[in-house]
């Protein structure tokens, strides 16, 4: 047909064809058993952190490196992963499972995949207490230290160390990964990580300064929908939300410990004016949840997302296997994680927004004059992602003759907003019509 040779002359022109996400589309449970099923390296936490940074940054292909099997076949694990984050900045050597929880998932499990630099040890100790269920922790270790006054890759797993040991809660519930670059804020390629490795079917994707009640239903969350949303979410064509939320005053949200535990609790401090929507100075981040609404809906129900926009970045739980992975050519602040949730948009993922839950930010200092000028950078990334990731997408439907399904419906509207794409839809609507 038409339509087919139209889209089959775009591979040249977009990139990723083959891309490193297909790659983690196809084989993602592979990578999250494969590397540790010979050893649950436990003792990790006791290994001298020089002899860990060695291996990581070493020889890949030396006696004694990880491998990954396939029949006859195998190939180093690093070799490997550097494929799977091909489109990450490089080097990164990339340690899945460095501590390995001692409570497996069980398959009805939400895991918290998140991510932190070892500036933010304690909050992710704090976290780990917080959420009663499994975690999925990226944890970059910058090598080599930028500054005589940064502490070195030794001292930054040598602390990480420490922390798993005082924290039964990580010991317990939390798979932790090693990322080593030296590059510090490579977002979006640690998100994936996190993701990636986790061991549940379901993961909650969230930044580690987010605190969820401790009522959150980790094991039961399915439950409590209708079996056709839940069927959905399975599928990973629902994306529940998680509303977010922010003290006004940023010194009141320091200590997470005081932070409301109900949504009755959060709902008397936001007409209190004490809380309010994250993050107001950026309101297009997260207004397409409609605040008003979540205030007014009762308990147990959920509403779907009616107005979409390419700047909404809600934390949602999402099937891990599902589309939206995170473009990782974003590094530092700004359109990182919007980058994340458009690519699950165009996948023709919906959002729901879950009456009962909420997530508040932890007040933290922000390093202002690099927000700035990463800001600015990635504004102009953003721009040619949403057109590249737009091409792609039509094109994988295309290839699929799924341009007339409902999969495609988002693609197909928000892609008609972008000029460089909208003649290219018109004729393909034709061709197809």
């Amino acid at each position: 047909m038409a339509y087919t040779t139209a889209f089959l002359i775009l591979c040249p022109f977009v990139r990723d064809c083959p891309s490193a996400l297909s790659l983690r589309r196809i084989s993602p449970h592979a990578l999250s058993t494969g590397p540790v099923k010979s050893d649950e390296r436990q003792s990790s936490l006791y290994e001298a952190p020089a002899t860990i940074l060695a291996r990581l940054v070493g020889n890949s292909s030396a006696a004694g490196s990880p491998s990954m099997a396939w029949g006859a076949a195998s190939i180093s694990e690093q070799l490997f992963l550097s494929k799977a984050f091909a489109d990450a900045l490089q080097p990164l050597h990339t340690r899945p499972y460095f501590h390995r929880a001692t409570h497996a998932p069980a398959r009805n499990d939400i895991t918290l995949a998140t991510l932190v630099t070892p500036d933010r040890y304690a909050i992710l100790a704090r976290l780990a207490e917080r959420y009663k269920g499994p975690l999925s922790v990226a944890v970059h270790i910058t090598h080599p230290a930028p500054l005589d006054s940064h502490p070195t890759a030794e001292e930054q797993i040598s602390a990480l160390q420490d922390l798993i040991k005082s924290s039964k809660a990580l010991r317990e519930r939390a798979d932790i990964h090693l990322l080593v670059s030296p590059f510090p804020r490579a977002l979006n390629a640690w998100r994936n990580a996190a993701r990636l490795f986790a061991r549940s079917e379901l993961v909650l994707l969230l930044d580690a300064d987010f605190v969820p009640p401790p009522s959150f239903p980790a094991a039961a969350l399915l439950s409590a929908l209708s079996p056709a949303l839940a069927r959905r979410v399975i599928e990973g064509t629902a994306a529940l939300v998680l509303p977010a939320f922010e003290y006004t005053v940023q010194a009141d949200g320091a200590d997470a410990s005081k932070f409301p535990k109900t949504k009755a609790e959060l709902m008397k401090e936001v007409k209190k004016g004490k809380i309010g929507m994250f993050h107001k100075a950026w309101a297009p981040g997260h207004n397409c949840t409609d605040y008003d609404r979540y205030g007014k809906t009762r308990s147990g129900e959920v509403y779907e997302v009616e107005t979409y926009t390419s700047a909404y970045e809600p934390y949602v739980v999402v099937a891990r296997d599902a589309g939206g992975w995170c473009d990782e050519r974003f590094t530092g602040y700004g359109g990182n994680k919007a980058a994340c949730l458009y690519e699950l948009h165009l996948s023709g993922t919906a959002f729901f927004v879950l009456a009962d839950q909420f997530v508040i930010h932890q007040s933290h200092a922000y390093e202002e004059k690099a927000r700035k000028s990463e800001r600015k950078y990635n504004r102009k990334i953003y721009a040619d992602f949403r057109e590249e990731a737009c091409l792609r997408h039509i094109r994988s439907l295309g290839a699929e003759g799924a341009l007339g399904s409902p999969r495609a419906q988002n693609a197909m509207r928000e892609c008609a907003k972008l000029r460089g794409v909208r003649a290219l839809l018109t004729q393909l609507e034709a061709a197809y019509t």
